[in-house]
């Protein structure tokens, strides 16, 4: 994802594009909420240019002119009742229109940036530009968007609102409207000024404020509540907390004086400085000059208060809409990105499975090389396996298999077709696979099997899978059986199983999946050696209908596969049966040679080994 840079975030161009896609957003989501949010400004300014520079004005001159007290009264009452339905229709808005026209953006807004990350090709996670984007764009993204259509709808009708007071000054005075200039330097100059400091402030303080926010995470999450306990790891997170807030502590001192100073000097002109000028003003022209009456003089000076709050607010709604704006920049081009691998991709169904090929492929992440012009075959039927140290690229051929990347060079084939060409989801179902990095989800055990696919005898189906994982019994002497919710994210009866018995679940999922093809990488890392085997025994009798492809460091785990490719820094260094590899005797043989005096090693101490 490109980012754009930050005089362009600034720009009035930009700042009217988030404005439109704001609009647009929330338009799509909610049209009252556009609608309700214009009226509901538009009331406030109303209510406010209305008692400043027509309520006071009419009461000052009828008592000026000794007007009966009945036809006051019924200005009075007619204000009142103004007031009153107003006031009635602002409440409506802060406590129904609102709140309800909020759901539904939260819905309309967190759709689109879900539906977005969930097409997004897995590449973009690890793009830390990207991924910064991503969090910073679902940070709040309703509530932003929101407050852009209500920023802007304050500028555009607190504008007119001061062309409105700027009108009634100027039929009483035409140089007291000079006083609007002072309120403008104090807030779009000083107010400017302090805006920048504060920012500077900001940016300096955010490394450190990361650093607290970190320790904060660290002190109330579960992740390293034992090594807290068991170590003494919680004076080096308080030490680095003490030094980020010293930190922290030294910038705020560092802006202090600037800060202060251009506060004073904006409070000056915008409130001292017009309030005092004004009445001074006033008092000359009524005192000195006689050229202004007593009631003219107290509708001038409430008037000049409403401009100069209004000022304040078309100033803060300003300021609030740029700073939203650059986070819209974040929505904007998280939304606009265009997918290299959409997942709603068309093509060629898959009718069927006949050979897997990779063809030249060469395949990095960023600037580190991990697949180097790999090339092998995988039939229908086969039993395979892909071996080597860690990083000698294993994980990576699965996920370019599944395309959730796509090679940098070469090709891969699906019965002779480039895969690119086929339909994306259709292309994967020909797939079940356990990854090494499984996640366990906050659901039942039945829902984290079948992973949103549904049956007739979806119990049956589960049941079968968690046979084969040789995790059924486990399972069954949970609270709720196959229904019981896994962990105690949300549910305090949510069962906590060990890594070994989540490994199975993980497993499970690919017995459940009746795909031709069915990838295990690394299915075992986490279970005992009785365990494993027990498990490779179940899962070699899936061979017998199946494709299967293997990711394993216990190389005793691939004997009995048709074909096995030892990698070394994402290249293809050998491949062929285990016996012929064995026979080879080049650095497959030495691996497992060497593996297989570490089993001895531990039988001998009496260890239960493959």
């Amino acid at each position: 994802m490109n980012s754009k840079n930050s005089k362009e975030k600034f720009s009035l161009k930009r700042t009217a594009e988030n404005v439109i896609f704001a609009m647009s957003l929330t338009s799509e989501s909610c049209k009252s909420l556009v609608f309700h949010s214009f009226f509901a400004v538009a009331a406030s300014y109303f209510e406010w240019v209305f008692f400043d520079g027509i309520f006071i004005r009419k009461i000052v001159e009828a008592l000026d002119r000794n007007e009966s007290f009945a036809q006051v009264m019924k200005f009075i009452i007619f204000s009142a009742v103004l007031f009153f339905f107003i006031n009635l229709y602002k409440s409506y808005v802060e406590n129904v229109a609102y709140p309800l026209g909020f759901t539904r953006l939260y819905k309309g807004v967190y759709s689109k940036l879900y539906n977005k990350a969930r097409n997004v090709e897995l590449k973009c996670y690890e793009d830390s530009d990207f991924y910064n984007k991503y969090t910073m764009a679902i940070d709040g993204a309703d509530t932003k968007i929101t407050e852009v259509v209500r920023h802007f709808w304050g500028i555009l009708i607190g504008v007119a609102a001061l062309g409105i007071v700027f009108k009634f000054m100027f039929d009483i005075d035409h140089y007291a409207v000079l006083f609007i200039f002072l309120p403008l330097i104090g807030n779009f100059i000083f107010g400017n000024y302090m805006n920048k400091v504060e920012l500077k402030r900001y940016e300096e303080q955010a490394p450190n404020n990361k650093v607290h926010n970190y320790v904060n995470r660290m002190m109330y999450l579960p992740d390293g509540a034992k090594e807290m306990r068991l170590t003494d790891i919680f004076e080096v997170l308080r030490r680095d907390y003490k030094a980020a807030t010293v930190r922290n502590t030294e910038t705020a001192a560092k802006y202090a004086f600037a800060d202060a100073s251009l506060n004073f000097w904006r409070i000056t002109f915008t409130f001292t400085a017009i309030f005092e000028g004004v009445l001074a003003y006033a008092v000359y022209r009524n005192l000195v000059s006689k050229t202004v009456s007593l009631s003219q003089l107290t509708v001038m000076t409430s008037l000049m208060v409403a401009m100069a709050w209004i000022l304040i607010y078309v100033f803060e709604d300003i300021m609030a809409l740029m700073k939203n704006g650059i986070f819209l920049n974040n929505v904007r081009t998280f939304l606009e990105y265009e997918e290299n691998i959409p997942e709603n991709q068309d093509g060629i169904i898959p009718s069927e499975f006949k050979s897997l090929e990779f063809k030249n492929v060469s395949f990095s992440y960023a600037d580190e090389n991990t697949i180097n012009n790999l090339s092998f075959r995988i039939d229908e039927g086969d039993i395979i396996a892909f071996v080597g140290h860690n990083g000698a690229g294993k994980t990576t051929i699965i996920k370019l298999l599944l395309r959730l990347y796509d090679p940098d060079e070469g090709e891969i084939l699906l019965n002779g077709k480039n895969i690119k060409e086929y339909n994306l989801k259709a292309y994967r179902e020909l797939f079940a696979a356990t990854f090494q990095d499984f996640a366990v989800f906050a659901l039942s055990v039945k829902d984290n099997i079948l992973m949103g696919r549904h049956f007739d005898n979806e119990d049956e189906i589960v049941e079968n899978a968690l046979k084969r994982a040789d995790i059924y019994d486990k399972v069954m002497t949970l609270p709720d059986g196959i229904n019981t919710i896994m962990t105690k994210e949300f549910n305090d009866d949510g069962a906590i199983l060990s890594g070994g018995q989540h490994q199975k679940i993980a497993v499970a999922r690919t017995f459940a999946k009746n795909s031709p093809i069915k990838i295990f990488d690394e299915p075992s890392s986490a279970l005992d050696p009785i365990a494993e085997y027990e498990l490779f025994k179940n899962i070699m009798r899936e061979g017998r209908t199946h494709t299967m492809i293997f990711i394993s460091h216990r190389l005793s785990s691939v004997k009995n596969c048709d074909k096995v490719f030892m990698l070394e820094q994402g290249t293809l260094i050998e491949s062929g049966s285990h016996q012929e590899l064995i026979d080879m005797k080049g650095k497959y043989c030495k691996m497992y040679t060497r593996q297989a005096m570490n089993y001895m090693a531990l039988e001998n101490e009496g260890e239960v080994v493959l």
